[in-house]
């Protein structure tokens, strides 16, 4: 296919050979893929300035994603492509291979640091989804940041920078220009631009931010980072946000409030029992969704008021695809049990063969976990306008990543985007944290914005 770039694009790709660490913030749908590999390739073949090609993607990204957008574009189609997947003798083996570009999962990246070691040969490293490096205790930004002196260029790629807050910015910053924006130490960081809050003992795990912090934090970055959103550039049908209010029976009312009361159900068999805090928060969630697990893993039933929700939602959708993202494997089960025409996506060749169905109307009801697919899966070509949000979550990553798998570029109608919310119970509560995190999210796209206006009228 002839590859003919929108303006942002070519900026986009401009500003990457232009820089040599820098971050893409380029909102789901914008095409960062083929904007990065058209870099990449003027980096390696016109300028001169790449060697060897690293990219870390999520599994099944680097599995499928990066080779299927190089055979898709008639201007790439000559670059070659090495999967450092698989076992450890099949890693070995595609480190060896001749290559332009070599694609590892995230996961495998300390394999890779201490494989290497002191030969690191990588000149060129794209991060692709750079807020998965955003806890800087992980070991796979340690075992990066161990080798970062030897990249040259590092190209950070997300359309969620600061997921949660702007906590999480530190790591992922210091990946590009270790340290010299926002301080060498994690912190050094919280103490110029954060507070503590909430604490246990000496442990503080809720960190506030001073008075301009926001705006300190985004002009420190705004030389190196750059922000685009979908709907400054292209002409997408509108998304359709509704909240659809579960009503739960008075029975299922009645165990939810006494495990909220009491943290204790008890049953014949075995308890339901919520020891902390975090464990109440996922059993009520469980809860609001029609099930929970109890001591033995074994699964109680508490409602199907969700389920028969889902089922009108499927019935109005007149025979189109849908959509359902769900969090607990008993939602799953149940919602299997209940339609048994839904399908999930497998992995490896088995997934590409569904995202191929999918897109060609061939899966009616197509069921979803947003950890496995919530990163760089086009599915939008599908004639699907409904999602639904089965289970309700706390992670806007995960949250805004799901959503654009059906809402982005190629997208030719509108998209409704529901949410099964019971009533009075913690979904109300998962909804409203994410709309809050949103704001901040918000916040910081818009402030690095910066710079790109102008072009708009050039």
């Amino acid at each position: 296919m002839k590859y003919k770039p929108h303006q942002y694009q070519e900026y986009a790709t401009q500003r990457i050979i232009d820089t040599p660490a820098i971050a893409l913030l380029l909102e789901m749908g914008l095409g960062k893929t083929v904007s990065t590999l058209t870099a990449v390739d003027l980096l390696l073949n016109d300028y001169f300035e790449a060697g060897r090609v690293l990219v870390i993607a999520p599994l099944r990204v680097a599995d499928d994603t990066w080779a299927r957008e190089i055979e898709k574009w008639d201007h790439l189609s000559h670059l070659r492509v090495s999967k450092i997947l698989g076992s450890a003798a099949q890693r070995r083996k595609a480190l060896k291979d001749e290559a332009d570009i070599y694609v590892i999962n995230r996961e495998n990246v300390v394999w890779l640091v201490t494989e290497l070691g002191t030969k690191w040969d990588f000149d060129t490293v794209v991060i692709d989804e750079l807020s998965s490096f955003k806890n800087h205790q992980s070991k796979r930004f340690r075992a990066l940041r161990r080798v970062r002196p030897m990249i040259k260029r590092i190209i950070g790629l997300t359309g969620t920078p600061a997921p949660n807050s702007l906590i999480d910015l530190w790591p992922q910053i210091y990946l590009l220009d270790q340290g010299q924006r926002l301080g060498k130490t994690i912190t050094g960081y919280r103490d110029r631009f954060f507070v503590p809050g909430e604490r246990d003992g000496h442990i503080v795990y809720k960190w506030h931010q001073k008075k301009e912090a926001e705006d300190r934090i985004y002009e420190a970055i705004s030389d190196i980072a750059v922000s685009m959103k979908a709907e400054d550039w292209l002409d997408l049908p509108p998304r359709i946000d509704r909240t659809v209010t579960i009503k739960l029976n008075d029975k299922a009312q009645s165990l939810y409030k006494k495990l909220e009361k009491e943290l204790l159900l008890e049953y014949q068999d075995s308890d339901v029992v919520a020891t902390t805090a975090a464990v109440l928060s996922n059993k009520l969630l469980q809860m609001a969704s029609g099930a929970v697990y109890d001591e033995d893993r074994g699964v109680k039933e508490i409602h199907e008021a969700k389920l028969d929700s889902l089922e009108d939602t499927i019935e109005a959708a007149n025979g189109k695809p849908v959509m359902v993202f769900y969090n607990f494997k008993h939602s799953l089960q149940r919602i299997q049990n209940r339609f048994p025409e839904a399908r999930i996506l497998r992995k490896g060749k088995d997934g590409n063969e569904d995202i191929r169905a999918w897109n060609n109307n061939e899966i009616p009801l197509l069921l979803l976990h947003p950890k496995s697919a919530g990163h760089g899966l086009n599915l939008q070509e599908s004639n699907c306008q409904t999602v639904v949000w089965y289970d309700q979550i706390w992670s806007l990553e995960e949250d805004q990543q799901a959503n654009a798998r059906v809402h982005r570029q190629g997208q030719r109608q509108s998209i409704v985007v529901l949410r099964l919310v019971a009533e009075g119970t913690m979904d109300e509560e998962a909804v409203a944290a994410l709309d809050r995190k949103a704001d901040g999210q918000e916040a910081l796209m818009q402030a690095v914005k910066a710079r790109i206006e102008r072009i708009k009228d050039e």
